[in-house]
């Protein structure tokens, strides 16, 4: 036994070394890489100085990451809310998702804000008033660990639902490296021409394949410092990298207020108008004609009813709580469930401005000067995801450029990370330690997360080279994969009937329809079949339920006095009472749904402020920071003062 943990210690420490030299190494190349960029000295030192300080703070927490599974993937539940909410902020700010929001607001301007409804982002206001407080209270460490709080350990369907929720969480992690990969590769194409490396690379690369790449290079980077350090790594090198991001943004704000002085933008009629008809009613045919095939294809020219679409399943996506990948592994990782809802309140608030500082910032400068401008795709047609690279590199002076190019850098592997971190927790903890060795020592369950780190990111670039661009593979994660798993989700929390049974079937059948609709019809117009898979899924979320015997009572009341969630638990209620007179259920529906109003209210408010304030817009930003001042005051009242655990 000696020996073998001898051999098996070794083995940590001999990799860890491998890993830490090998890190090095990449620096070295990578500066070398930096220099055929089109950047200036001081820009270049920026990044590098970034790079090592990750470096150096993935090797600093690498002895904290390893006194336990919960430190390593979790921080030990120990950080505080403010911390994660920025490192949750930090992993959404990616690059992928800001190079389409870019490409968004220089076509659609200010209706764009709209748009990522199609998350829904708004899930964050139902997580900060009720969702993230339910799901903390179950202390669990993954989301296939909560199912045993809600459904129990033993009974029909509770394998079954234990895997698919595994397999969902695998996936959909799966598909965000691909993302970011894919989003990463393309930004850096931009900076990195090819034919200025292309003789220092010891093989042929098809022009096809430039920028997976690219996304190879940096992915490796992010791997490096995520899988030694563990969360405590992640959540400090997110905060680091949102101070970065946050001097860029306001930098990119300001340097195109002043250029938009006394100029105006050549845009068509409606563009700075958020509100809309049934109708977008947005022609650019005389301005830039690729700009109406762009809203052709996306299938927006019908706004009023994508918009209803939008929320009629935004509201039924963000009523199934959290989905199981990163922004969930922050919930659980807060010290509190009182912290987890301050935790996803904070996100919108350090966020959104600052993100769409930069977005509208950049759209006003690639407007301005269009014509400067190269958004060809390379084969005749326009990628208009090409105007995030391409503004930062033709209209950003030396230094703020190095700012913002490391921000976007840390963003995409922040993201990255924190996907890394989600599907490590779901393999070590769901499968590893829950079905081959659960009797692992610590070393063990360390050195397995550092193989499944490389297994996970090694699988995600091979996804990335299927994806044929940032929008299509958002369009899959988001109405394919994400809308079969809503019905059963959302159930989970709201109905005491609903069993591990139904919840196995109905997710099943949910993804499965989902899938097969990915593949027979655009991207686009899954928004439109929602209702349709929706149906299918609650059908297997019934009949499933229905074939299978209910849940435990004793499980069903532990997980009731415990989560204290409303909706219809009438049965439970009453057995709860029986047993403790003094049990007081849930009485804040009607509270709850209040500030859910008041919350997306302010959310918007946030979101195109910084838009009006570039845009010199002065009545709209008065008339949203006097609706901002009313919601803050509301929500004062109605939430932060009623916070509990």
């Amino acid at each position: 036994m000696v020996a073998a943990a001898g051999s098996q210690g070794r083995f940590v420490y001999e990799g860890e070394t491998s890993v830490i030299r090998a890190g090095f190494r990449y620096i070295y190349f990578f500066t070398i890489f930096l220099l055929y960029m089109k950047l200036q000295f001081i820009d270049i030192a920026i990044i590098v100085s970034y790079l090592l300080l990750m470096v150096m703070l993935g090797l600093y927490f690498r002895k904290k990451a390893k006194q336990n599974k919960q430190s390593y993937l979790m921080g030990g539940k120990s950080l505080p809310w403010y911390m994660l909410g920025l490192s949750d902020a930090s992993d959404m700010f990616d690059i992928s998702g800001t190079m389409w929001m870019v490409s968004l607001c220089f076509v659609y301007g200010l209706k764009s804000i709209w748009i990522p409804w199609l998350w829904p982002v708004f899930n964050q206001v139902f997580n900060m008033m009720f969702l993230a407080k339910w799901l903390r209270r179950s202390n669990a460490d993954t989301g296939a660990g909560w199912l045993a709080t809600r459904f129990g350990v033993t009974g029909k369907g509770i394998r079954g639902s234990h895997t698919i929720v595994v397999v969902f969480a695998l996936v959909g992690c799966l598909g965000f490296l691909a993302y970011g990969f894919i989003g990463l590769g393309k930004f850096i194409e931009i900076f990195v021409p090819w034919h200025s490396v292309e003789a220092y690379v010891p093989f042929t690369i098809a022009p096809r394949h430039v920028p997976h790449f690219y996304g190879i290079v940096f992915s490796l980077f992010a791997m490096f410092y995520s899988i030694l350090g563990g969360m405590h790594s992640i959540v400090l090198g997110d905060v680091i990298k949102y101070i970065i991001m946050t001097v860029g943004c306001l930098a990119i704000g300001s340097i195109a207020m002043n250029q938009l002085r006394g100029h105006s933008l050549q845009v068509p009629d409606g563009w700075d108008d958020p509100f809309f008809g049934w109708k977008l009613n947005l022609d650019w045919s005389a301005i830039i004609a690729a700009a109406n095939k762009k809203i052709a294809e996306d299938g927006y020219s019908l706004f009023g009813i994508f918009f209803m679409m939008m929320l009629f399943k935004g509201v039924f996506a963000s009523l199934a709580g959290p989905a199981p990948n990163y922004d969930m592994q922050k919930i659980l990782s807060t010290r509190s469930p009182k912290d987890a809802s301050r935790m996803t309140g904070f996100v919108s608030i350090v966020l959104l401005p600052i993100r769409y500082s930069m977005i509208i910032g950049l759209t006003v400068l690639a407007l301005l000067y269009a014509k400067q401008l190269n958004l060809s795709d390379g084969s005749g047609g326009t990628d208009f995801e090409r105007v995030l690279p391409g503004a930062i590199q033709g209209f950003l002076p030396a230094g703020i450029m190095g700012l913002v190019l490391t921000g976007l850098l840390g963003a995409f592997m922040g993201t990255f990370s924190g996907t890394l971190n989600a599907a490590q927790a779901y393999i070590v903890n769901d499968i590893y330690l829950k079905h081959i060795r659960p009797d692992a020592s610590n070393k063990s369950v360390i050195r397995m997360n550092y193989i499944v780190g490389i297994l996970v990111v090694i699988t995600g670039i091979i996804l990335g080279f299927f994806a044929k661009d940032v929008n299509s593979i958002l369009q899959w994660i988001v109405s394919a994969l994400y809308g079969g798993y809503i019905a059963a989700n959302m159930l989970k929390w709201y109905w005491w009937r609903f069993n591990a049974n139904g919840f196995f079937y109905g997710m099943l059948v949910g993804v499965v329809a989902a899938l097969v609709f990915s593949k027979l019809i655009p991207g686009a117009a899954m928004l439109y079949y929602f209702p349709l898979l929706f149906a299918l899924s609650l059908a297997g979320c019934f009949i499933g339920t229905y074939t299978a015997p209910p849940t435990d009572p004793a499980v069903l009341k532990k997980f009731y006095r415990t989560v204290r969630p409303w909706g219809f638990w009438k049965p439970i209620h009453q057995q709860v009472v029986a047993e403790e007179p003094a049990f007081v259920g849930n009485t804040r529906l009607g509270l709850d749904w209040f500030n859910v109003c008041v919350g997306i209210i302010a959310q918007t408010c946030l979101t195109i402020l910084p838009m009006y304030v570039v845009l010199w817009m002065k009545t709209p930003l008065l008339i949203t920071l006097s609706l901002l001042a009313v919601a803050v005051i509301i929500l004062k009242k109605t939430w932060w003062e009623k916070l509990e655990d």
